[in-house]
């Protein structure tokens, strides 16, 4: 396999917060789907679990090239972490066409979270 894009993205996490806490443009039914919120659940880490799968949307959306817009959105791309599994990138939509025009067959994708920041590399390879 060939390394096809890559990307990177960091997130503060206290930011973000506060872009989930605005109700004049709530954020989580603009960039997350159901499963993806009910796999995060209502935990004491909600906030730094949610900046974790943003930052690994951006990083995807890197590595195909597109960003968002023109066709691809935020919820084109689920990140879903089976327990004790890596996580995993799903994509649907625009972002679907894109990484198959691409010829991307699989992703690598890690998310960490230090000092009040949440950080995603994302590898397309095909």
């Amino acid at each position: 396999m060939n390394v096809i894009g890559h990307g990177v993205d960091l997130v503060e996490i206290a930011e973000l917060r506060r872009w989930i806490e605005d109700p004049r443009d709530p954020l989580l039914p603009r960039c997350f789907v159901k499963v993806e919120l009910d796999e995060i659940g209502d935990g004491a880490d909600r906030i730094d679990r949610l900046a974790g799968r943003f930052a690994a949307k951006e990083a995807v959306l890197k590595a195909l090239g597109t960003g968002f817009g023109a066709g691809v959105a935020f919820t084109d791309v689920v990140i879903f972490r089976a327990p004790g599994a890596p996580p995993e990138v799903r994509l649907s939509g625009g972002a679907a066409k894109a990484a198959e025009a691409l010829g991307i067959t699989a992703w690598r994708l890690s998310i960490s979270h230090a000092g009040g920041l949440a950080m995603a590399s994302a590898l397309a390879l095909g």
